[in-house]
């Protein structure tokens, strides 16, 4: 099935850091398996992937494909929110995606001013002042205003009515058209709860494993780019 074909989409996955000193940072938990699944399920169908990956991420091994997937995969790696904004402004700035799928897990906070060498060992308290990064869905959206935009939000330990309102809030407010809803505490290996919330407030998809959401994501994609 090769109903994606000709369509340029752009995938954003794995973890960011923020950097303490010159080997010290911050990050978190994200490994890329999820966005490479996505990635190989939206080459399978005929579509060219720009995949920009956090450092040590998974990431696709087209050679496991057809021979074309190559061609039609390109691979960014950056490392902090600034590496990806950078790249979104000035690399990818004047290229037109029709639907971007931002599954990259964004650090909300950076260390504010890091420091050039390494911070000493020998202090029993240290105190490092953190600042809030730019809202990267919001430059995705001012960037390509016409992409169909689908993003994430992973919640801890919310019920299903809890995690839907917040997956909402997010929706409008950042102009995304699809939010996948998770808990944290209902992924584990392969399992992978969430749920698909719309513009209209309303479940348009349930899954339970990462194989789901990667084959959903695409069906739904597919299904907004024939109708534009």
């Amino acid at each position: 099935m090769k109903d994606l074909e000709e369509k340029n989409i752009m995938i954003t996955s794995g973890p960011t850091r923020g950097y303490i000193d010159a080997v010290r940072y911050i990050g978190n938990k994200s490994t890329g398996r999820l966005g490479t699944l996505i990635a190989y399920e939206l080459l399978k169908r005929g579509a060219h992937v720009t995949f920009v990956s956090g450092t040590e991420s998974i990431t696709p091994d087209v050679t496991l494909l057809d021979k074309n997937s190559s061609h039609r995969f390109t691979l960014i790696e950056i490392e902090t929110v600034d590496d990806l904004l950078k790249v979104m402004q000035e690399k990818l700035n004047e290229r037109s995606f029709d639907a971007i799928v931002h599954g990259m897990a964004i650090l909300d906070y950076t260390p504010e001013r890091p420091c050039g060498g390494k911070i000493a060992s020998n202090k029993d308290k240290l105190t490092i002042t953190f600042i809030k990064t730019p809202k990267i869905i919001k430059q995705m959206r001012a960037l390509w205003p016409h992409a169909f935009l689908i993003s994430f939000k992973l919640e801890v330990g919310l019920s299903e009515d809890e995690l839907i309102e917040r997956a909402y809030t997010s929706l409008m407010k950042n102009g995304a058209d699809i939010v996948v809803a998770n808990n944290q505490n209902e992924i584990k290996g392969d399992v992978h709860r969430a749920c698909f919330i719309n513009s209209r407030k309303q479940i348009e998809s349930r899954c339970e494993t990462k194989h789901d959401i990667s084959r959903s994501l695409a069906d739904v994609i597919s299904r907004q780019l024939r109708c534009t």
